[in-house]
């Protein structure tokens, strides 16, 4: 067998056959069609007396057969991607052959000069002949799709047996060239557990499903689009598949297919890490957000970092009048300026390479450009780095926003957007705290000129969430990272939860918080039910296929909390115009005594003196309390 699996790989691996050797091969079958129906009808005994005088009269007669193969091309197909149409065509050729011959006989006395055969053999021989060739194309297609594929193709099982799991079926039959072989459905019905759907049974999605997979070689499930959703809410059913060595594939349709409309097997992929994490979709008022920023002038800090650069992508779409475009990082904010080119050429766009506590290159921008909007995604974000180093993370987050902030004042800038963070919440860490002074401050101005103590018109609006998938420096990166280089996995502690938000997501909620948001509000997103690292390495791990690596347990950095929270412990929050976005109610600041501590704060910062900036930060922000830091000494009164 093995042999035979060998030759047929071999067979099929070669370039089609050439035109000359199928219409050999057709007209071959003729022949021996003819003879095989001559012999039937005539004995053995008068066939062999008269074999030449018969093969004879069937070469002439081939040659009206291969008039028919001619005029149908039945010769100019790839065998082994034959299809019904082609065995159409095949009847059509013999047909044509037989009522040539017919004709001949019947009309043209061709039996005075040529062996007699009787016309019901020319018919019997015109449908044998098309059941061989059509038989011989069968054949090599199906040998083509399960011999050649025998090592590529996957057993698989389908998710979900309505209508998207039936789509999906179909889907896999008119492949070509197959990749899954169907060997049954999966149901969380009773009622169609132990029926058959598409020639396979269903079965139970219960404890004993994955030893039903297992005991038919499966090592794919499919998920029908209409289950996406329910499979990721069974983390259980995800992790023993992922244990067991079992591929999920979903379909990049999964939220927008209609049901009535064929599946395309390209939207198949195998799940990433974001897929697998619970979250709910997320609408959002777009139609809103693009009549408020359509042929506006916007201003975006931080454009080339992951979220702003997803900023700068999502509002080109609403075609602004400009956008200017403000990052320090000058090869990802080239990279920026090539991508305006390529997706949005005709969207006039400015890219700048600054610094936001550049305060006369940044009064020159908003004096040149007049922004309607200003949305401030420019922040030093990471924990440990910032740890180490307050002076920069109160220059560039709290300087730099302060800067941003009153020339958006001073120009008349519509609306203000930051983006905060929920690190920002009780902060145990200096770049948290950073962020909450950025809080106090854009609110406090924001108060002022509600108050009329500050003259302006520009809202000030902060929108807060927590990790987004995929960012930069983010965990998923840094495990790929750990895993494509053999491991360990590092994971500073094994209860240490985070909430996850994918960028894309994270920005629409940004854009239609901001642009809805009336002003001085804090802006906080739901973000879904939080999710354990530990368990996000493992499976990361899993997907990836890779052997022997381990995850590894570092203990937590400088600032680190084992969980972040979203809201201040006295904190409430009141509902919006969308459910997944709420008002935070936090302590208002006075403006004039805010910009004074702040004031110190900056001043303490260009002294580099770590202990002092930071005995600072915390007279701001009382809340403030250092976790696995040196700071911890300010917190006990040393």
């Amino acid at each position: 067998m093995n042999s035979i699996n060998k030759f047929f790989r071999w067979y099929f691996s070669r370039t089609a056959l050439p035109y000359w050797a199928v219409l050999a091969f057709d007209s071959l079958v003729v022949l021996l069609s003819g003879l095989m129906c001559y012999a039937l009808d005539h004995g053995p005994v008068s066939t062999y007396r008269t074999f030449l005088p018969v093969l004879g009269t069937l070469c002439f007669y081939l040659i009206f057969f291969i008039i028919g193969f001619r005029i149908t091309r039945i010769y100019s197909g790839v065998l082994r991607y034959s299809s019904f149409s082609d065995i159409y065509r095949i009847g059509m050729a013999n047909l044509i052959g037989v009522g040539c011959v017919i004709v001949l006989r019947l009309f043209f006395s061709a039996d005075t000069f040529l062996e007699p055969i009787r016309i019901k053999e020319i018919i019997f021989t015109g449908i044998l002949a098309t059941a061989i060739m059509a038989f011989t194309r069968v054949f090599i297609k199906f040998m083509y799709e399960r011999v050649l594929d025998y090592t590529t193709q996957k057993n698989a099982f389908i998710y979900g047996v309505k209508t998207g799991g039936i789509a999906l079926a179909k889907s896999l039959r008119l492949a070509n060239p197959v990749r899954f072989s169907l060997k049954g459905f999966v149901s969380d019905a009773d009622d169609m557990v132990g029926h058959m759907l598409q020639g396979v049974r269903v079965f139970k999605n219960d404890e004993t499903l994955i030893d039903m997979m297992k005991s038919k070689n499966v090592s794919v499930l499919l998920v029908s689009p209409l289950k996406r959703d329910r499979l990721v809410d069974n983390q259980e059913l995800v992790n023993n598949l992922l244990d067991a060595g079992i591929n999920i594939y979903m379909s990049d349709v999964a939220q927008k297919w209609d049901g009535k409309s064929d599946l395309s097997l390209n939207s198949l992929r195998e799940v990433q890490i974001e897929d697998l994490l619970p979250r709910d979709e997320i609408q959002v008022d777009l139609q809103a957000v693009e009549e408020l920023l359509k042929g506006k002038r916007i201003l975006i800090t931080g454009s080339a970092g992951s979220i702003g650069s997803e900023m700068v992508r999502q509002i080109a779409k609403f075609e602004p009048d400009y956008m200017v475009l403000i990052d320090e990082a000058e090869t990802p904010q080239h990279d920026i300026r090539l991508m305006m080119a390529r997706e949005f050429p005709d969207i006039k766009a400015e890219t700048i390479v600054t610094s936001i506590t550049n305060k006369s290159r940044m009064k020159q921008i908003f004096e040149a450009y007049r922004p309607d909007y200003v949305f401030h995604a420019a922040a030093y974000k990471h924990v440990p780095m910032m740890e180490n180093n307050p002076s920069e993370a109160v220059f560039n987050n709290i300087y730099g926003t302060r800067v941003i902030a009153d020339l958006s004042v001073e120009y008349n800038v519509r609306k203000f957007v930051m983006i905060s963070t929920d690190k920002a919440v009780n902060p145990t860490n200096v770049m948290g705290c950073s962020k909450r002074i950025c809080e106090i401050y854009c609110q406090s101005l924001n108060k002022a000129l509600v108050e009329g103590k500050v003259k302006g018109q520009t809202q000030f609006v902060t929108t807060r969430f927590g990790n987004v998938l995929g960012s930069n420096g983010s965990v998923i990166p840094l495990f790929k990272e750990q895993i494509k280089n053999g491991g360990p996995v590092t994971v500073t502690h094994p209860d240490i939860i985070r909430f996850f938000m994918l960028i894309p997501e994270a920005c629409k909620l940004v854009l239609e918080a901001g642009t809805m948001g009336k002003g001085g509000e804090i802006f906080i997103f739901d973000m879904g039910k939080p999710v354990k690292i530990a368990d996000l390495a493992r499976r990361m791990i899993l997907l990836s296929g890779a052997k022997n690596v381990e995850v590894k347990f570092t203990g937590l950095r400088d600032g680190e909390k084992l969980y972040e929270e979203v809201l201040n412990d006295e904190e409430i929050t009141k509902p919006t115009f969308n459910k997944k976005i709420k008002i935070a109610q936090v302590r208002e600041y006075d403006y004039a005594e805010a910009c004074s501590e702040i004031d110190k704060l900056i001043e303490l910062s260009r002294k580099y003196d770590d202990m002092e900036t930071v005995r600072q930060m915390k007279v701001i922000v009382p809340e403030y309390k250092s976790q696995h830091s040196k700071y911890e000494a300010l917190d006990k009164g040393k």
